[in-house]
């Protein structure tokens, strides 16, 4: 039989019968999977909460000819401290919906793509308060659209080329980044972006992950928030797919 092992998040399920449900996971190895956990509904189940939302697992399976089955699953992190808060989980589900939307064709960068996930649930599980959550979330935003291709432009001016420096500065989601005053008289951008947010962008793109820098430090929820706001835009923008999310995030954070 052909079985293979992954580790693997799951993102998504579907009932596909009164016993069995699909689950959509992302794979280190092949980026988005479908399998098939049979018996998942039955109170003995093995896979049982194995199978839940937001839970990182490895994995054996079986391959099938239209979609493969589960057969084990080990957990390597449920990410509990995020199912009993209320803002910690729409993060996270913020997070896998963005993976859902950018997943397709990203095979060539799954390991990656996967660790950074896996990284960023587990800082929002682990995050002390909103501001901390929220500066996971914008790590993951400027990081997956760098592997995906899909870049801010944060250092020189779309129009013009020259670098940009602590001077007046616009961001244009539908450019892809920042426009510096003097070219703005003409492109007439609305947008007025002070130094210090991009500032805190770069450094958010440009450190690792886990590294707490002082942009981090001194970053108030406030900034994060507009940050925040400011990528998903970008977000949808460029890949003309909105996170349904967002709502309920700008809900509980009204």
């Amino acid at each position: 039989m052909n079985k293979y092992v992954t580790d693997a998040i799951n993102l998504k399920s579907y009932n596909l019968n009164d016993a069995d449900k699909i689950v959509l996971m992302y794979s280190k190895e092949n980026g988005l999977i479908k399998g098939v956990a049979k018996g998942i509904k039955k109170p003995k189940s093995k896979l049982g909460a194995r199978m839940d939302l937001l839970v990182a697992n490895t994995l054996q399976l079986l391959k099938g000819r239209s979609m493969d089955t589960i057969l084990q699953a080990q957990t390597v992190n449920n990410f509990k401290k995020s199912r009993q808060d209320i803002d910690k989980l729409m993060y996270s589900s913020y997070l896998t919906e963005l993976i859902v939307n950018f997943g397709e064709g990203s095979e060539g960068a799954s390991k990656e793509i996967y660790e950074l996930l896996y990284k960023a649930l587990n800082r929002v599980s682990d995050a002390l308060d909103k501001k901390d959550a929220l500066i996971a979330v914008i790590k993951f935003q400027l990081k997956l659209l760098l592997i995906m291709g899909f870049c801010v432009e944060l250092d020189t001016c779309l129009c013009c080329r020259e670098r940009v420096l602590d001077e007046e500065m616009y961001f244009s989601s539908s450019m892809g980044g920042i426009v510096c005053g003097e070219c703005n008289e003409t492109l007439g951008v609305s947008l007025k972006m002070h130094h210090k947010i991009r500032d805190f962008l770069q450094a958010m793109l440009q450190f690792d992950f886990n590294y707490e820098s002082e942009y981090d430090r001194k970053a108030t929820e406030k900034v994060c928030q507009v940050c925040f706001n400011l990528l998903d835009d970008y977000i949808r923008i460029h890949t003309n797919k909105k996170q349904k999310s967002v709502k309920v995030i700008q809900g509980i954070t009204a």
